[in-house]
C-alpha cells in the first residue's frame, strides 16, 4: 500500500506507523501540514492508498480530513468522525441518545444557568472546554464561587466554544481511569492510568500507565461506542463508577499509544497497518 500521514508534530506514534509501515512492505507517503494547501485550480493528486490521520491540532485534523475526504481519498478517522471525538457536546449528545452509560452531564449558555445546573449535579463539579485535549483548562469546582471564577478564566481565553459551559459531574473513581484502544473492528489493547497524586488521570499531566484485562462488558462497550461515534482507530476513556460500572467520558479521533505499547509490549503500529490492510482488500 502507500500510505499518507498527515501530521504537524512527529511523536514517537508518527514514528513508529513509519517504521512498522516500512518493515510490512509499504510506503508512506509524509503530508506536513504546516506545508500543505488545497488549491481547487491546481491540486495535483498524488497516488495512496489510505491516509492515516495524526494531526495534533484538531482543526488541521478536521480540515485535512475534510480536504482529503473530498479528493476521495479513504482517510482514518475521517472528518464526520473527528467532529463527533473532539466536541464533547457532540461526543455526549450521540452517547446519551443511544443509552450509553455517561457522567452526569449539562451545557449551560450562561453562567447563571451553569450555576443552576451545578447545583442539581452536586458538588464538586467539574467544567471542561468543549473543544481540548490533554486534560488542559479541566478544573475541578466545589462550590459556586469556584464555578463563577472557572468560567470567568474560560471567558477571557482564546477557546472558540469560550461561553458554552460543559459541566459533569465529579466521578467517584478509583484513583485511575481507563484508555482503551478500538482498532478496526476490533478491541486488543488499553491501559490504567493511574494518577495518586492529581485527581486528572491524564498521563500528560503525570498519571502512571499501567497493563489492563480487558473483559467482556468493556470489550462490548467500546465496540458500542465506535458504532455510535464512527471511526477506525479510536482510544476511548471509561471511569469505574462504584455503583454504577463503567461510564464513557471521552473518545480521541487520533489517540497516542506510546505508553500503551511500552506497558503492555503490544505493538499498536503494526496492527494498526494490517487492520488497514484488511479494510482496503474489502
Amino acid at each position: 500500500m502507500i500510505i499518507g500521514l498527515t501530521y504537524d508534530i512527529i511523536r514517537w506514534e508518527e514514528k513508529s506507523i513509519i517504521e512498522e509501515a516500512n518493515k510490512l512492505g509499504h510506503k508512506i507517503t509524509p503530508i506536513f501540514t504546516k506545508d500543505f494547501y488545497f488549491s481547487s485550480d491546481e491540486y495535483q493528486l498524488a497516488t495512496m492508498d489510505v491516509v492515516l490521520q495524526r494531526n495534533t491540532s484538531h482543526a488541521r485534523a478536521f480540515s485535512t480530513s475534510t480536504i482529503l475526504e473530498g479528493l476521495e481519498y479513504k482517510v482514518i478517522n475521517d472528518a464526520r468522525t473527528l467532529v463527533n471525538c473532539e466536541n464533547k457536546l457532540v461526543t455526549m449528545s450521540l452517547l446519551s441518545k443511544h443509552k450509553i452509560p455517561i457522567p452526569k452531564t449539562a451545557v449551560a449558555f450562561s453562567k447563571e444557568k451553569a450555576l443552576e445546573v451545578a447545583g442539581k449535579i452536586g458538588y464538586p463539579t467539574i467544567i471542561k472546554p468543549v473543544e481540548g485535549s490533554w486534560g488542559r483548562m479541566v478544573a475541578k469546582a466545589d462550590n459556586d464561587d469556584y464555578l463563577r471564577s472557572y468560567m470567568e478564566y474560560q471567558d477571557y481565553t482564546t477557546l472558540p466554544l469560550r461561553n458554552i459551559y460543559f459541566i459533569q459531574e465529579f466521578v467517584k473513581k478509583p484513583d485511575r481511569d481507563i484508555r482503551i484502544f478500538v482498532i478496526g473492528d476490533e478491541v486488543p489493547v488499553g491501559i490504567y492510568r493511574t494518577n495518586t497524586k492529581n485527581w486528572r488521570t491524564n498521563t500528560a499531566l503525570g498519571a502512571v500507565a499501567e497493563p489492563l484485562k480487558i473483559d467482556e462488558e468493556l470489550q462490548d462497550l467500546a465496540i458500542k461506542v465506535k458504532d455510535i461515534i464512527g471511526g477506525f482507530f479510536l482510544g476511548i476513556d471509561v471511569f469505574e463508577d462504584p455503583e454504577r460500572g463503567y461510564l464513557v467520558d471521552e473518545v480521541n479521533g487520533v489517540p497516542e499509544f506510546k505508553n500503551t505499547v511500552r506497558v503492555n509490549k503490544f505493538n499498536v503500529s503494526e496492527y494498526l497497518i494490517k487492520k488497514v490492510e484488511e479494510w482496503i482488500r474489502k
